[in-house]
């Protein structure tokens, strides 16, 4: 048993879904989606007990190009987050009636299939393929069945579209050019490649420019508020749950390890640019009034501090950056679906024109809150673990840039604790609140419960992550 049957699940799926048709497509796409995530946790079982579940095979002879699939702990736990997330986004999703839904569903399985290919490639061009492919399906996703206006709908997409393919030209040249030294674009191959710091610095130049507009890092997260508040819940879901941290993995995978000199000597800057990311999103989500707007911000800033954590250099930095990676995958994921059940009922997503929520279902209030606790890391929370761990992290390179991080907690507390207020406490609203229906129940109970399991018993991940992290911190001392 190997890792690519993964692929071929969700593959398979998405063809299905879109053969399945309209009626059935919601139900074909879960199947997939929860066959999918259950093949993980198989393949994470047999990789526990030692077993082989890599992939490699010769694809292209001239270049050298291998169909090569790696699975070690660090990407085995990416692909657990995709899966999982991508089963629990399906199931919220039918709530809604989409048109044209095999389409919509299809393309859904389509780019989890290229984001776990994403996590698992080890062969440099084909991560890039796989790391292009996911960003079809988020296009037409926004574009067709995204919210408000057709012409900003469209000018938003197509604005991130352009971005994000932008970026990611330059990380091509960048292994076109690493292929010239190596023969191959095997990641162990250019892991060898001895390069000096004069192309080091533009290598790593080369891959921060598609990581940072894909995470996103200021100056280059201009597209992220409007797309996120112009997607469809289920586009925003998938954006910032799991296709955001194909750049934060890749910074850890790619880019540290091939570029040691280089991320060692500007570690200072990026790690700046990280936190002025917490600061600036933090302030930013202040002012938001519309819940979406203000969540995306909100994420801004969290990512801003995963980040600074991954430039640190250190196994505590690292480990918390993928720790908090897979925190902020399923909090996002939870509060983004609040807000689509507000939605539903309320027709708005004015914070303004809310309130009163909690009188109504106090049941819908508690999970909102639970989640609201999460996202500013409240003790026996999973945000806790990743985010104490990364500001430990910071704190050994300088604490000022702890201190500075740490304004996420803060300033978090604030903005999120006074949406809470205005948005569930109060007077009773003049609309009635319908009680969470069984589907949006079963949703939230299941992101709650990973938050608050590895919020108190986080060791399943990080005996999973620390040995693949421990391999990469090497191959980084080893050239540095």
């Amino acid at each position: 048993m190997n890792v690519s049957l993964i692929l071929i699940i969700l593959f398979v799926g998405a063809l299905v879904t879109f053969l399945a048709g309209d009626k059935l497509a919601s139900k074909v796409a879960l199947f997939f989606g929860l066959a999918a995530a259950g093949c993980s946790i198989v393949l994470l079982n047999h990789f526990n007990l030692g077993e082989n579940i890599s992939f490699i095979s010769q694809w292209i002879s001239k270049p050298n190009v291998s169909f090569a699939l790696k699975a070690d702990g660090l990407s085995l736990a990416m692909v657990l987050l995709t899966t999982v997330l991508t089963a629990i986004i399906t199931f919220s999703s039918f709530g809604n009636d989409y048109k044209n839904a095999k389409s919509f569903y299809a393309l859904i399985l389509f780019m989890s299939f290229a984001m776990v290919g994403t996590f698992l490639a080890s062969d440099g061009l084909l991560y890039y393929i796989f790391w292009e492919l996911s960003l079809i399906p988020i296009y037409f996703i926004a574009l067709v069945w995204g919210n408000g206006d057709v012409e900003e709908r469209r000018k938003a997409v197509v604005k991130f579209f352009i971005y994000t393919l932008a970026g990611s030209l330059f990380m091509l040249i960048a292994f076109v050019y690493l292929y010239q030294k190596a023969g191959s674009f095997l990641i162990e191959d250019l892991y060898k490649v001895t390069l000096s710091a004069t192309e080091q610095f533009w290598i790593f130049l080369a891959f921060f420019l598609a990581y940072a507009i894909k995470i996103p890092l200021i100056p280059f997260h201009t597209w992220q508020a409007n797309v996120y508040q112009k997607a469809p819940t289920v586009g925003t879901m998938l954006l910032s749950g799991i296709m955001l941290k194909m750049g934060l993995y890749s910074i850890i995978r790619w880019q540290l390890p091939i570029t040691p000199l280089a991320a060692s000597e500007y570690k200072y800057i990026f790690i700046a640019i990280g936190i002025a990311g917490v600061i600036y999103g933090s302030i930013v989500a202040l002012r938001q009034k519309d819940l979406k707007k203000l969540l995306a911000y909100s994420s801004l800033a969290h990512v801003g501090l995963i980040a600074a954590g991954t430039y640190t250099l250190t196994l505590d930095g690292l480990r918390g950056a993928v720790l908090q990676m897979i925190a902020h995958g399923f909090v996002v994921v939870g509060l983004f679906y609040t807000a689509e059940i507000i939605y539903r009922r309320y027709e708005t997503r004015v914070i303004a024109e809310m309130g009163g929520i909690r009188s109504q279902t106090p049941k819908f209030t508690s999970m909102f809150l639970i989640l609201v606790m999460a996202s500013i890391s409240l003790p026996a929370t999973f945000n806790f673990v990743g985010e104490f761990t990364v500001l430990y992290s910071l704190s050994q390179v300088n604490v000022w840039f702890a201190i500075l991080g740490g304004t996420t907690i803060i300033l978090g507390a604030y903005y999120m604790l006074r949406m809470f207020q205005h948005s569930m406490l109060g007077e009773t609203n003049s609309k009635v609140f319908a009680d969470v229906s069984m589907n949006e129940g079963i949703t939230l109970v299941a992101i709650i419960a990973v938050l608050l399991f590895f919020g108190m018993y986080p060791k399943p991940i990080i005996d999973l992550i620390t040995p693949s992290l421990e391999e990469i911190l090497n191959q980084i001392n080893r050239i540095n």
